[in-house]
Order: C-alpha cells, then sequence, then structure tokens
C-alpha cells in the first residue's frame, strides 16, 4: 500500500489501525488518534456551517493546544487553508495579516486583538462548544492531492510587510519521503517515540515538526508556549524521546539552576535549527543531553528544512560542525554570484535551493513570488555561503546583513560565532554602523553571562589572532537581551535601525 501524502489520509491511517494511540498531550490531557479524528471531522462541519469552503484561510492567534491541530486537518477536509498567526505581534501587524488573507474564522483567545473583520470570531473558551454544536451531518470532504494548499505561514516581517507563504500538503511529507528512499535516518520516527512539540506553531517549524509525529503516529506533547521550565518538565514527565529546538532554547534549558543529564535520560535525538550554534554551545549540549544532535536548515520557503547535518557529523569526527549540512537526496542546491552565474565549491555566493517540499506561492502577490521562485523551482534564501570539497553547505550570512570595512567583506555570524566562544559571553550579536573613515564598521552588542564581567578589552583580547583586524569590532555595547524573533533569529534589522534611521541607503 502507499504511504500516505495527504495530512486527512495520514490521520485517518492512524485512526484506524492504532485509534487508541495517543496523538496529542497537553498537559494531563490526551487525544487519541482515532480523537483527533473525530474532532477534526466537527471542526470541518463548524467551519462548514460558517461559510468555509475549498481555498478559504482560517486563523489561529491564539497559544498552542490541540486546538490548532484539529482545525490544520478540519481545515484540510474542506480544502481550505489554516494560517496560525505570531500572537507576539503588534494590532497594526495582525490587523494587516488578518485582512491580507481575508480569513473567513477566527480563532483567538484574545478577541480584542483582532479587531473589525467580517470574519466569524471564536474565542477559545468557546471553542469546544462552537466546534460540537454544528449539525452532526456529513460534510461533503474535499478530494485534496499531494498539492493542494493547506497552510499559509506569514514571513517574519523583519523587512517590509510580511507575505503569505502558501504551502501545500507535500510541504509536510517530502523530506520523510525522500529520506526513506535513500535508508537515511537523519531525522527518523520510531514506534514507541514521543516527540515534545517546544516550537510555535505560527512558526514553519513548529507546524513541520507536529505534522512529522502525527504523520508518523507517535505520541506528541504539546507546549502552549516554550519556556525553560515547562520543556525540562515535559521531557521528564512523559519521557519524551526526541523534539526541535532552536540554539537559544537549547541555552536557556542548559542556563537553568541544577539542571543535569538526569532530567534528558529518555531523550534520544534532538533536531536543532533555525539560527547558527556556537561551538561552546553545542559542546555543551552534547554532554548534557546525551543525545543524537541533527541540524536542519531551511526556509518557509522551501518548506522548512532542506539541509542537515547529519547526527554521524556531531559524533567523533567533529570536523563539519562549521557547515548547516548536507541536501536531502533529491534537493539540489547551487551558490550563484551577484550576476546569478554558479560559483564553484569554495567560492561564497547567494545560496539557491531547489526541494519538492517548496512553496506553492506567496498569497495574493505573484510579483513577489516570481521575485522568488523560479520557473524551475529555485528559491534564493539571501544567505551567503559556499559549498565545500564534501559538499557540505557553509553558510556565512544573509546577503542583506553584510557589512563592508574599508572594501573588504565582514560576515556578523563568523564575527558572532568568535565573540560567543569567550567563556563570559551569553549571547551576542554584530551590525554594520556608518563610518566617515571606513565606510561601515562592526558594532557588537554584548550579553554577558550572569555573575561575569566582561569588559571591552578583554573581548578585544580574546578575538586578537582568532579574527582578521578588519573584523574586529570597533566598538562594543553590553545590553540585557540581544532582540530575537520567534525562531530565534537575531532581529538585526531593530539593532541597526539607530544607526542608519534617516538615511536613503542602508549601506556606506
Amino acid at each position: 500500500m502507499n504511504s500516505p501524502s495527504t495530512l486527512v489520509a495520514a490521520l485517518e491511517h492512524h485512526a484506524v489501525i492504532s485509534p487508541r494511540s495517543r496523538a496529542l498531550i497537553a498537559g494531563t490531557d490526551t487525544l487519541t488518534y482515532r480523537e483527533l479524528a473525530a474532532r477534526s471531522r466537527s471542526v470541518a462541519r463548524a467551519l462548514a456551517a460558517a461559510g468555509v469552503g475549498a481555498g478559504d484561510r482560517v486563523v489561529h492567534l491564539a497559544l498552542d493546544t490541540p486546538a490548532v491541530y484539529e482545525l490544520l486537518y478540519g481545515c484540510a477536509r474542506l480544502g481550505a487553508v489554516l494560517v496560525p498567526v505570531n500572537w507576539r505581534l503588534a494590532p497594526e501587524e495582525i490587523a494587516y495579516i488578518l485582512g491580507h488573507s481575508d480569513a473567513g474564522v477566527v480563532v483567538t483567545d484574545d478577541p480584542g486583538r483582532v479587531g473589525a473583520t467580517g470574519a466569524t470570531v471564536v474565542e477559545v473558551a468557546e471553542y469546544p462548544a462552537w466546534r460540537d454544536r454544528a449539525p452532526d451531518r456529513a460534510v461533503g470532504e474535499f478530494s485534496a492531492t499531494s498539492d493542494t494548499p493547506v497552510v499559509q505561514m506569514y514571513t517574519s516581517g523583519t523587512t517590509g510587510r510580511p507575505k503569505g507563504v502558501v504551502l501545500a500538503h507535500r510541504s509536510f511529507f517530502a523530506v520523510r519521503g525522500l529520506l526513506d528512499s535513500a535508508g537515511l535516518d537523519w531525522i527518523d520516527w520510531r514506534a514507541d517515540d514521543v516527540g515534545l512539540i517546544a516550537l510555535p506553531s505560527f512558526h514553519i517549524g513548529g507546524m513541520w515538526w507536529a505534522t512529522q509525529g502525527l504523520n508518523a503516529g507517535v505520541a506528541n506533547v504539546v507546549l502552549p508556549v516554550f519556556t525553560a521550565v515547562d520543556a525540562i518538565r515535559a521531557v521528564r514527565e512523559n519521557a519524551v524521546t526526541t523534539s526541535c529546538f532552536v540554539p537559544a532554547m537549547l541555552l536557556l534549558m542548559l542556563s537553568e539552576p541544577g539542571v543535569g543529564a538526569s532530567e534528558f535520560a529518555s531523550l534520544r535525538k534532538i533536531v536543532y535549527g533555525g539560527s547558527p550554534i556556537g561551538p561552546d554551545l553545542l559542546a555543551r549540549a552534547v554532554e548534557v543531553f546525551d543525545c543524537d544532535f541533527a541540524q536542519i536548515y531551511g526556509l518557509t520557503e522551501t518548506g522548512n528544512t532542506a539541509i542537515c547535518l547529519p547526527p554521524a557529523d556531531h559524533r567523533a569526527d567533529r570536523r563539519r560542525l562549521d557547515a548547516a549540512g548536507l541536501p536531502y537526496p533529491g534537493v539540489d542546491i547551487e551558490i550563484r554570484d551577484e550576476d546569478g552565474t554558479p560559483r564553484a565549491p569554495g567560492e561564497s555566493g547567494e545560496v539557491f535551493v531547489r526541494s519538492p517540499a517548496r512553496m506553492v506561492e506567496y498569497f495574493a502577490d505573484p510579483d513577489a513570488t516570481a521575485a522568488t521562485l523560479s520557473p524551475e523551482g529555485w528559491i534564493g534564501t539571501g544567505d551567503a555561503g559556499f559549498l565545500d570539497d564534501g559538499g557540505y553547505l557553509v553558510i556565512r550570512d544573509r546577503v542583506k546583513d553584510l557589512i563592508i570595512v574599508a572594501g573588504e567583506n565582514v560576515y556578523p555570524a563568523e564575527v558572532e560565532k568568535a565573540i560567543a566562544a569567550h567563556p563570559g559571553v551569553h549571547d551576542c550579536a554584530v551590525v554594520g554602523a556608518p563610518d566617515d573613515r571606513w565606510g561601515e564598521r562592526v558594532h557588537a552588542f554584548v550579553v554577558a553571562r550572569p555573575g561575569t564581567e566582561v569588559t571591552t578589552r578583554d573581548l578585544a583580547r580574546f578575538l586578537a589572532g582568532r579574527l582578521a583586524g578588519f573584523k574586529v569590532p570597533s566598538r562594543y555595547e553590553f545590553i540585557d537581551v540581544v532582540p530575537r524573533n520567534p525562531s530565534g533569529k537575531i532581529l538585526r534589522r531593530e539593532l541597526r535601525e539607530r544607526f542608519w534611521a534617516g538615511r536613503d541607503r542602508r549601506v556606506n
């Protein structure tokens, strides 16, 4: 029998073969696969009663609970598209997304944030009653294919207005299929696994990770919102075996007082990505968590992960830890210069990816779609990097974050990695600031480890010999926290703003 290729088909498969198996765990509440399938049918009836049909958008604007996954499968049954929205956004940003997506239904834990809209607004507290009061009659289910849109994720909006990235069912099946076909266990699921969904559903990493566990038919623990304490408790109390984190989450968990290996005895594999990880943090994580690690790299537009640094490269021979990883079988990578010409191995340029998991389009934005997704399926990542002699992708930084000092290129990620290696540094970020003499200068924001004192002189001495002179920051600014978006990426534009505000050009 062929493996399911749509979300509803996968859910129904597990509801039939293992109906009593746990699908979702939220605190003391547990939802089996049979119950999840039944609830998703109730959601489909409620959505249909509200006038939702194929192609319509349904917004989830709330902390994560099993409801978001009930909505996901309910939408999929109708051919509708779920739009998980970052509840941390400002009212103006939320209003833009609600208007842009033209949502027919909004499920929210704070109706006051929705504002004026023609959508049916369902408060989370009333959601179960709304879900279950729809007439108990069959709803004509949409005949989806792997190319049918099912989720719309809005980009983080660190530059300009956010775009709605439309993802089809294939975005949540392609990587698993590629790995299975090649017989690789870089990211794998076992029958007795318990996954922890620590990333939010409004982030592609969170939605992708949740669907991987549900497609595999294993138990999945849902955190309403990540905190280190809650994540550690969830691992311990549920005997979690695998999870996906951004490096900042690993750092927070490792920073909890008294935390040790015994807290994570059940873990067998951690997948991480979303931002670069420092060598000291990774070494500490490997030691304390004492399990396999796999690094992933990708974009919302590529359907999440397209590159993986396998567990084997995290073990004895760690020469490749500076790399993002290898493309999955069936995923293509090219490095191109500014003119679009492919670069040779070892030569830096913008990273382009072609993956079967890639997005369908940017919703209602054909110009942006054409500028990002080529007819041949290539997507420009906006990241600068190169392919080494082993075919591993090494990321230098975002192309737009490039700093040019007296004609020399400086990649912030490289400087940040060097600073982060200082034992007194907890976190850091590097940006380019205008300089009358050199064009731009390197400015570092540094967060010291609690209980330690780090000075500018300490850092300058530490970096001497580790970085070329023109890469060493000319100034250091000590701050309490580095601003990051929900996926863990540094909000570099926010840090640069005071240096470049009022200038027509953001380069010097």
